[in-house]
């Protein structure tokens, strides 16, 4: 339960900061990012960690993932932002530990456990340990989400 209600808050968090970058404006992001980690906190923003590629876990088409706060040392999560671009799909894989899918735009079809259902924008998936899950965007538009999951060691 603690792990929920950490990985939710980081949901949050994450919803905040990409309001914030669509929203707000800072000089010299990299020189803030490692000057406000000594002053207890990471800024980081999507223009700084966004990787282009292909869809994880083997899925079709491409995407571009966002890997926020990467290399803090002594945090023990996963906090990314992943967009799918049209006809891109996280592939079909199994689920190690609880993993959060929170979607800011677009819509696709999640397939949990074998069964397919569409979701969109402000649907949040809870993806539990030994089931076994995918995601696909559907329409025209990116399918945007973040994704949060515990550091296994």
């Amino acid at each position: 339960m603690k792990r929920v209600l950490i990985a939710t808050s980081l949901i949050l968090i994450g919803v905040m900061i990409g309001w914030q970058t669509a929203n707000w404006r800072q000089p010299d992001a990299s020189a803030q990012s490692s000057a406000n980690h000594a002053e207890g906190y990471v800024h980081e923003r999507d223009a700084d960690v966004a990787r282009p590629g292909p869809a994880p876990h083997n899925g079709p088409g491409r995407s571009t993932g966002y890997s926020f706060f990467e290399k803090t040392s002594d945090f023990n999560f996963i906090f990314r932002k992943r967009v799918l671009h049209p006809g891109a799909a996280i592939g079909y894989h199994p689920q190690k530990e609880d993993e959060v899918y929170y979607l800011l735009s677009g819509a696709g079809v999640m397939q949990m456990n074998g069964k397919e259902f569409p979701v969109k924008a402000g649907d949040a998936i809870l993806t539990r340990p030994g089931s076994s899950h995918g995601l696909k965007q559907t329409g025209k538009d990116d399918l945007a989400l973040i994704i949060v999951y515990e550091k296994m060691n």
